[in-house]
């Protein structure tokens, strides 16, 4: 079983996840929570880490469909 993604449209998903993380930290930090950035960009890059495992676990990237060989 393959999954349907590419790697651009995971990277696009990544950078969006990683943006309202990073805004929910902003917000936390003008309430007063201050959070550290170190432990945030590790955890980024963990995420990126089991989104590319996670892909390749089920079946690689989306490829080209295979068409009609040309005669």
């Amino acid at each position: 079983m393959t999954v349907d993604v590419t790697r651009g449209g995971l990277l696009v998903g990544l950078a969006i996840i990683g943006v309202i993380v990073y805004e929910f930290r902003t917000v936390l930090d003008f309430v007063g929570i201050e959070l550290p950035l170190i432990p945030y960009m590790a955890a980024v890059f963990v995420l990126a880490a089991l989104a590319v495992w996670g892909v390749i676990l089920k079946g690689g990237w989306r490829t080209d469909p295979e068409g009609d060989e040309p005669a």
